[in-house]
């Protein structure tokens, strides 16, 4: 990928050696673990169509006569989940280690990607913060560590990553390249999305009403959207002239190495189905890939369509 020489986001805050910031459980995470987005308060009644709310839908909400603007600017984050935690105030300086450099640079593409989607709706996109931490966090989803892997947390509406995960993406996943990290980011901030459109909050708030079989099968289609917005902006970073040869399959080999089939291969030697919260492997590449070759929202539909 070609990002050197290129902006970097002042929406990086790092709290290496700081002990992190904010208050309660991570959710949105890769899927190195488990981790699950966090639970919202008991829904009244509905079943499991009531959580198909698709973006593409969001945009078109002002043709019917609702302001998209509310959602926007309402509830940032799933009911029992506590408010963020502190504010970051002014600019956070420039970094000065390459992988930091990095990570700020696609943060920036992101934010370019998402911003000009959104404004082409006539909304504003709400940019999110990235923080990095080393050992373990405290955010508004509660304490995290670095085995976690990367997550968002819809309580503060930040990306968490402790950017030794890339590390081992790269020597125990078998996912080398910085656009297989780059696909770890945008994925992120695609939970994002999925948080100021009302994707997150109304999946937290279904989920208790759920039997843990459903609430996997929800979490995998809420997880595949993500790696579908990350295609998204994967195409319009390849319109930019910022791929290489080699980093598309940099990205889809990363999806492949983090699916919950072979994740559950290489850990345990066999698979459990009924388990898979994120997607299998091929699952991951097909909706990655999605949007990519589209970079249409309308193609990131895992709700209505077989995944």
């Amino acid at each position: 990928m070609r990002w050197r020489g290129r902006r970097q986001s002042d929406n990086i805050q790092d709290s290496r050696g700081q002990g992190g910031v904010g208050g309660g459980m991570p959710g949105g995470g890769l899927g190195r673990n488990p981790i699950r987005i966090p639970m919202g308060g008991r829904a009244g009644g509905g079943g499991l169509s009531g959580i198909i709310i698709l973006v593409v839908l969001f945009f078109v909400l002002k043709a019917c006569g609702i302001d998209p603007l509310q959602i926007l600017t309402g509830d940032g984050g799933p009911s029992g989940v506590p408010g963020g935690g502190g504010q970051v105030s002014g600019s956070q300086p420039k970094a000065s280690d390459e992988m930091t450099q990095f990570v700020g640079v696609v943060l920036a593409e992101t934010e370019d990607v998402w911003n000009g989607i959104f404004q082409a709706e006539g909304l504003k996109y709400e940019e999110p913060q990235l923080v990095l931490f080393a050992g373990q966090v405290k955010s508004a989803c509660g304490y995290a560590s670095s085995a976690s892997g990367p997550f968002y947390c819809p309580g503060d509406k930040r990306v968490y990553l402790d950017t030794t995960f890339f590390d081992q993406l790269d020597r125990q996943f078998g996912a080398s390249g910085d656009f297989a990290q780059a696909y770890v980011i945008a994925h992120e901030v695609g939970h994002h999305i999925q948080n100021l459109t009302g994707i997150l909050p109304k999946f937290n708030k279904m989920r208790q009403s759920m039997s843990e079989a459903e609430t996997n099968a929800m979490s995998m289609r809420v997880e595949l959207q993500a790696d579908c917005f990350a295609g998204v902006w994967g195409h319009f970073t390849a319109q930019k002239g910022l791929l290489e040869e080699g980093d598309v399959e940099e990205a889809l080999n990363a999806a492949q190495q983090i699916g919950d089939d072979t994740l559950q291969k290489r850990t345990q030697g066999y698979v459990v189905p009924e388990s898979f919260n994120h997607g299998t492997s091929q699952q991951r590449q097909k909706w990655f890939a999605a949007g990519l070759q589209s970079g249409k929202l309308s193609s990131c539909d895992t709700f209505n369509n077989p995944i």
